[in-house]
């Protein structure tokens, strides 16, 4: 046998020595499983800046749940409450909305020092019902939810350090004129769905919000735009009001402006250097309205929602009384169904709107008991495959929707922004 087949053999032995060594070893013997801890805050100071160490295991109160996954959250929805339960001192979100809270008592707070987000919508909360500066105590308060509730005043006062207050779906009707004097941190407000007109909103109610980025006051009983609105503000709803007409120099001190929603509203006439000083405008809202005519477009526009109006003919002089190659309009989509339209827009816009992809024609309003068609409903320009059949889908989708149902989902701005 040679020297190499010797040494082949005894290398076999010796591995087969040390597997049988691996084989018989329990790892068992020396391997004790790690002893189990309840669970405690996170003692890395950067991870949780805020959060003050306790010797001891987080609590809960014995009517909601507090997930080991999300110590500083406590929940307590869905569960046919009707007091709020004692807060412990750790909690930073508390969610009690879908309840039958009536009231706010200071209490439950005593021991809160760094909440930072409440959320109890869906509940029968009364302003008179809610304890004075129950909230103002709250230091660390960022965001409040109250909508859906019984409310009749806004509920002030309120922290400093409040970011996002949602209090649409109530009652309220009067609005304090300190009310939202002390909050300049605010970046949304919602007040939707509620009962104010133009009597509650005269005044320099919002123009003390210098960080307002979304102000929705949608479904009120409103006559005229909102007066004195800061200039920091980028997304206004306003639609389901009684708004007859926009004064031409308005949106020049909102030069921030991306959305404008104004449908379902009584205007007939847009001056026409409404939007002219609107450099950043990317979405228009104003169907459902009693317009009769088009109106200058800014060039930073992309979707121009028209539908459900009077008007007869697309004047795209009027939209675009110019075109510069070096600064190109850039409006994709148009919606111009349910007017009286009986020619389809003239090509000159194609020259004036070189992006636009989509213009959505629908059924036109002819007379009053009848409605007419054009000779398409939708047309498209310059779409892939992939994209004719996206659309494709959308408006499918859409035929199956009501226009409640459409309706009610434009209510809000979808919160792209937080």
């Amino acid at each position: 046998m040679g020297i190499l087949s010797q040494l082949s053999v005894i290398h076999l032995l010796w591995t087969t020595a040390v597997f049988c060594q691996y084989e018989d070893y329990d790892f068992g013997e020396e391997y004790d499983e790690p002893e189990q801890h309840p669970y405690y805050f996170n003692s890395n100071p950067s991870a949780q800046a805020e959060v003050p160490l306790f010797p001891f295991p987080v609590g809960c109160a014995r009517e909601c749940f507090c997930p080991p996954e999300f110590l500083l959250s406590m929940y307590c929805d869905h569960r046919k409450l009707k007091t709020i339960p004692n807060i412990p001192a750790h909690v930073q979100q508390l969610y009690l909305q879908n309840n039958d809270i009536e009231a706010v008592p200071a209490g439950p707070f005593t021991n809160v020092t760094i909440l930072r987000e409440i959320n109890l919508s869906y509940n029968k909360i009364k302003f008179h019902m809610i304890d004075h500066g129950v909230f103002a105590k709250l230091s660390n308060l960022v965001q409040l939810h109250l909508q859906h509730n019984e409310l009749d005043e806004f509920p002030f006062p309120l922290p400093s350090s409040l970011e996002r207050l949602l209090l649409g779906f109530n009652k309220i009707s009067q609005l304090p004129g300190t009310a939202l004097d002390g909050l300049p941190n605010i970046t949304m407000l919602d007040l939707c769905n509620n009962f104010l007109d133009d009597s509650v909103l005269k005044g320099s109610h919002f123009s003390v919000m210098n960080n307002l980025m979304q102000l929705n006051l949608c479904n009120n009983k409103l006559q005229t735009m909102p007066p004195n609105l800061p200039a920091s503000l980028m997304y206004l709803s306003l639609e389901n009001n009684s708004i007859s007409y926009i004064p031409e120099n308005y949106f020049s001190k909102l030069p921030k402006i991306i959305a404008l929603r104004m449908s379902h509203n009584n205007l007939q006439n847009i001056p026409r250097n409404t939007f002219i000083n609107l450099p950043n405008l990317l979405e228009l809202n104003l169907g459902h309205n009693k317009l009769k005519q088009v109106f200058y477009i800014p060039r930073s526009l992309q979707h121009l929602y028209i539908q459900d109006n009077d008007i007869e003919m697309i004047n795209v002089t009027l939209m675009c009384p110019s075109i510069d190659p070096r600064n190109i309009n850039q409006l994709t989509y148009i919606r111009v169904d349910q007017n009286k339209l009986t020619t389809p827009i003239s090509t000159y816009a194609f020259f004036c709107f070189p992006h636009i992809r989509t213009i959505y024609y629908g059924e036109q309003n002819s007379n009053a008991n009848k409605s007419t068609q054009l000779r398409t409903a939708v047309f498209r320009r310059l779409l892939t495959p992939e994209e004719y059949d996206e659309i494709e889908d959308d408006h499918e989708t859409h035929d199956q929707e009501t226009e409640e149902e459409h309706e009610a989902e434009n209510n809000y701005f979808y919160p792209r922004f937080w």
